[in-house]
């Protein structure tokens, strides 16, 4: 950003007025130059932000903190740039205080820290944002969310990036628009005041409960989120950037690959962002040069005299893999990361790289939207499994075609980041209405939908975009009274003097109550129930039946013990192998067979008198000698140390082993 900052765009349109050049002008940067303008400039133009207050004078700061509610968390930025360092997260009002001071007393970050900015702290995930831009409009590229600390688990020292990936599934497509409407303004309102915003924007921001609001802006692309955003790009990259420099953006059809992701892992060098080595020879990029779907980005490289590729910084490497999901482009990253070495001068590896780069996305949650026209009582079961975390779902829209559904009430409920919304059908056909439908469910990144309660037939448009997405419950076990509805279907079961009745959860197709049965839930029929009762009773299974559906729909697979690479019959037959020799080390007392889960023992009929025994107990994990036995691949003494273990345990505390429980 720098050179941006000290105006070589305005330099080159002087020195070379016939070449375009993609990046914004010296009035442009300031946008990530100063982060005191850019606060003003989406305060005045209500682009969504944090509430803040820009200072010059170190008292004043200090002063506004300490009138500040101190439970209200602050943060505090060095205007100007700092490398990347100049923005500290206080925890309390007394540290606020304290990094003021720092920032504008002490010149932590020298002259970047004349101006401080002190906003209010946002809580939400991150994301960031890239668009590219002609100084007229913008459009927004695939969301990315990168990895800033250096370790596992989001711990150690921040970074310049360890990793990376997109699209971020938090960025839903009606967020996608919303940042895409806010860069845009941006770019509006920079072109009115005269300071037209050519290049790359980078939006950071946070989704707050609230919706989207701009951390800080940056004014070109960023590393490593670039390495994963651009190779989803099918259209050609040289004739945006050229559409960017004549202002044409408008004209050009920017498109992203669909179905695809991007993840990098940067491989760094050993002890970074701390003091780190150099000159390690690059090993295995020969081998991940011939791999589909990865490519190898060099930043910390350099060549020697004899042609070979040698580590010259801390990110050495990013790694970038695409794949249909972010599943798939992680493993083909993962799996280029894993030929890689930095081989030091005695052979060592000096290579790190963090192992969990997309973790929290590849686990994210299932997003569930809800079609209903009535009370909704059988979502209640749902939204309390999603709250209380057994059912990895979330319910994030509520649409329904009656204005006054009570189930919109529910969908309120959940809060200001979910979607309610009533859908008005006059003057729409069947198939308008289902694409609006549709439009708001999209919207809202809904990945599986129910109906609960929806009193509509639905168009073949809709049951054709929602395939294998889409579930409804019908009050009886279907294919049995299908096509009838609510007390119907109940008398129905009654008049055919049926014994069961139930309810049934199923894949909504064009053909009415036709689609594949998901969960079925049965309820005995009592001969003096009668219609209402009857409801009441299936009633009550809906819920649990569409909770058991969603389970299904998150594909946690089942695994069996084959699957793991467990035999049974082998183990069974190990079992009836080694009875022989537990049973010769049978003692009196001891009443249990080898295979079964607990057993009695008798202290008495083993000879010892209850009242003066003191009985001592051990459990050892075995963790570790199993990863040792499976790193050695060595197995056949295992069992011997796991038992010497636990009776070891024993005998040095003075006692005589009795009996071995393992699990």
């Amino acid at each position: 950003e720098q050179p941006l900052v000290d105006g070589v765009v305005d330099e080159l349109r002087v020195e070379c007025p016939g070449v375009r050049v993609f990046g914004p002008t010296m009035a442009g940067a300031e946008l990530e130059a100063s982060k005191a303008f850019t606060k003003d400039f989406l305060e005045s133009h209500g682009i969504p932000t944090a509430k803040y207050r820009n200072f010059t004078s170190a008292d004043d700061a200090v002063a506004y903190v300490e009138s500040l509610d101190p439970n209200d968390r602050q943060v505090v930025k060095a205007s100007g740039l700092a490398a990347g360092k100049g923005v500290l997260l206080p925890t309390t009002q007394e540290e606020t205080v304290a990094a003021v001071k720092e920032i504008m007393s002490d010149r932590a970050f020298g002259a970047a820290g004349d101006t401080c900015v002190v906003e209010s702290f946002m809580t939400g995930p991150e994301a960031s944002c890239l668009a590219f831009c002609d100084g007229k409009t913008a459009v927004l590229m695939p969301a990315a969310q990168d990895h800033k600390r250096a370790l596992d688990g989001d711990e150690g020292l921040n970074t310049g990036g360890m990793g990376a990936y997109a699209p971020a599934p938090c960025v839903t497509p009606e967020l996608q628009r919303e940042i895409e409407t806010m860069c845009v303004k941006t770019v509006e309102k920079m072109a009115e005041r005269g300071t037209p915003y050519v290049g790359v924007l980078y939006a950071g921001m946070m989704l707050t409960p609230n919706g989207p609001s701009v951390l800080e802006f940056n004014c070109r692309f960023g590393d490593p989120e670039t390495q994963v955003v651009l190779p989803l790009l099918e259209t050609d990259l040289y004739e945006i950037m050229t559409a960017c420099c004549d202002g044409t953006l408008s004209s050009i059809d920017v498109r992203f690959k669909e179905n695809a992701s991007a993840a990098t892992v940067v491989c760094a060098a050993e002890g970074y962002p701390e003091k780190y080595p150099k000159g390690m020879e690059i090993k295995g990029l020969d081998s991940t040069g011939e791999m589909e779907n990865v490519k190898v980005y060099h930043a910390g490289t350099k060549v020697d005299e004899n042609g070979v590729t040698r580590c010259s910084g801390g990110r050495v490497l990013a790694v970038t893999g695409t794949g249909s999901n972010l599943t798939e482009a992680l493993a083909a990253s993962y799996k280029a990361v894993k030929l890689i070495a930095f081989e030091g001068s005695n052979g060592a590896n000096l290579k790190h790289n963090r192992t969990d780069i997309a973790k929290g996305a590849v686990g994210k949650k299932l997003r569930i939207g809800v079609l209903g026209s009535t009370r909704g009582t059988a979502l209640l079961p749902v939204m309390e499994a999603c709250a209380n975390g057994t059912l990895h779902a979330e319910i994030v829209a509520v649409v329904s075609n009656r204005s006054k559904a009570p189930i919109l009430d529910k969908g309120r409920s959940l809060g200001p980041t979910v979607t309610s919304k009533f859908v008005s059908c006059k003057g729409l056909s069947r198939e308008q209405y289902d694409a609006e439908c549709t439009a708001v469910l999209a919207g809202a990144g809904v990945e599986y939908v129910l109906l609960v309660g929806y009193m509509r037939i639905l168009s073949r448009e809709f049951t054709d975009y929602w395939a294998g997405r889409c579930v409804n419950v019908h009050p009886s076990l279907l294919p049995k009274h299908a096509g009838g509805m609510d007390l119907a279907v109940h008398q129905a079961v009654i008049d055919a003097k049926e014994t069961e009745s139930g309810c049934t959860i199923h894949e909504v197709t064009e053909e009415v109550d036709g689609g594949p049965i998901v969960v079925q839930k049965a309820v005995k029929v009592e001969p003096n129930d009668t219609a209402e009762l009857l409801k009441a009773k299936v009633q009550a299974l809906e819920g649990p039946a569409f909770i058991e559906a969603i389970r299904k729909k998150c594909g946690i697979a089942v695994v069996s013990y084959a699957d793991a690479g467990v035999s049974i019959d082998a183990g069974n037959t190990l079992v009836e192998l080694i009875k022989p020799a537990c049973k010769a080390t049978r003692r009196p007392g001891c009443d249990a067979d080898l295979g079964g889960f607990g057993g009695l023992f008798d202290l008495a009929a083993a000879g010892y008198n209850a009242n003066d025994t003191v009985l001592i107990g051990a459990t050892d994990g075995v963790g570790t000698k199993l990863r040792v036995a499976h790193a050695t691949k060595k197995h056949e003494s295992v069992g011997v140390d796991l038992v010497a273990m636990c009776v070891n345990d024993l005998v040095v505390a003075g006692g005589e082993p009795l009996f071995f429980l393992d699990y």
